[in-house]
């Protein structure tokens, strides 16, 4: 398996190649709903899937990670989406439940 590298918008996406059978069953999700501003001021509502001992603020303090991703986006007309944000363009985040 091999990881490939390619630019889109500007940015640098990876995506990891491989076989579906490789794919882990035992995978648990735990979503928090978040709003988060940019900076060109769009209010974005969805949510952030974080591991059981993590804290929502863990995702925006990890250096080492330059984008957050979230699921069942709500942004003007698209609703449902998974949307990547730029972490570098975030103003202020607000967890919806804690």
């Amino acid at each position: 398996m091999g990881i490939k590298q390619f630019r889109e918008a500007g940015s640098h996406i990876m995506t990891k190649e491989g076989d579906m059978n490789d794919i882990d069953d035992s995978y648990q999700t735990n979503y928090r709903s978040i709003t988060v501003r940019t900076t060109d001021g769009s209010t974005i509502n969805g949510k952030v899937n974080i591991s059981p001992d993590q804290r929502v603020s863990e995702l925006f303090t990890q250096r080492d990670v330059s984008f957050i991703v979230m699921v069942d986006v709500v942004l003007k007309d698209a609703v449902g989406k998974i949307r990547f944000i730029n972490k570098d363009h975030i103003v202020w985040v607000e967890p919806e439940d804690l």
